[in-house]
């Protein structure tokens, strides 16, 4: 093995290198931004979320869907970030309402019979950051699930209601604090 002789040169070289890691580590130590496994950047001085009932006002409804989609909101976001959820005025703010909830046929065979059937939930959210207006927003989220035309919606509604519920959750969440 050859043992490597550092020169002058060498010295110096090595010297800029680190100070420019020390750098490079101070300067990402000193911004704004915390970062999660979630891929959230979330910046330091938010604390707290407050997120509303989110009405269903969709011509379909269902009893529990209100219910539902606001909790799975409000436990997604808690277990997601250190924010603490609070009944109002949060340093983050959701509200919004469910405003579709539908079922259509899909794939349509040759004897003019649906072989599967489409559930589809549209909701409106408005998303506020009092520290950030940049962040917030008003958007429209829909997602769908397809489920074959011989079972009875009533027999899978809540299995696909919860599956749908998660991906909406899941959009918002990234919409709101992932920033994607």
């Amino acid at each position: 093995m050859r043992s490597l002789k550092l020169t002058g040169l060498n010295r110096w070289h090595g010297a800029v290198m680190l100070m420019a890691l020390l750098g490079n580590l101070l300067l990402v130590d000193s911004c704004k931004m915390s970062y999660s496994f979630t891929g959230a950047s979330i910046s330091p001085e938010v604390k707290t979320i407050s997120i509303d009932n989110f009405p269903n006002e969709a011509l379909l409804v269902v009893p529990t869907l209100s219910r539902n989609f606001t909790e799975a909101l409000q436990t997604y976001f808690t277990s997601q970030t250190n924010l603490m959820l609070v009944d109002r005025n949060g340093d983050l703010h959701l509200e919004g309402a469910i405003v579709s909830y539908g079922v259509q046929p899909v794939a349509i065979q040759g004897n003019e019979t649906a072989a599967l059937n489409r559930l589809t939930i549209t909701v409106e959210v408005e998303f506020t950051n009092k520290f950030d207006d940049t962040q917030d927003f008003e958007s429209t989220f829909s997602r769908y699930l397809d489920y074959p035309s011989d079972q009875n919606l009533v027999t899978v509604q809540e299995t696909l209601i919860e599956e749908i519920n998660e991906q909406l959750v899941d959009d918002i969440f990234n919409k709101a604090v992932v920033n994607w």
